[in-house]
């Protein structure tokens, strides 16, 4: 596990990330207001499609990252955290500093 006031920092960022995802993904679910504001009438109704199915796209992207700040806060919680999960070594602080969700180590990623 990486040195506490580093762990510390890192818990920071993670919450942070996690709100700011969470607030991305509540505002691309159909019904929002937000990115579903097409007009139906609108004569190229491929545009719509189109961007209607970028939004789905980036709103997928954005719950897959959420997820994974999700689960490195819950690595944070149960002692885990800064253990590559494939050959069980300490990730080094430098990689979790750069990229706090990871879950594994250089070699592995």
């Amino acid at each position: 596990m990486p040195d506490q006031s580093i762990t510390s920092s890192l818990r920071d960022r993670l919450v942070e990330d996690r709100d700011h995802l969470a607030s991305q993904v509540a505002a691309l679910e159909p019904g929002s207001g937000v990115g579903d504001d097409f007009d139906e009438g609108f004569a190229d109704s491929g545009q719509v499609a189109a961007e209607q199915g970028e939004n789905k796209v980036l709103a997928a992207q954005l719950r897959a990252e959420l997820d994974e700040v999700e689960r490195a806060l819950e690595k944070l919680d149960d002692g885990s955290y800064g253990t590559c999960e494939t050959c069980g070594e300490p990730i080094a602080d430098a990689r979790l500093e750069a990229m706090p969700a990871t879950r594994y180590c250089i070699d592995h990623a």
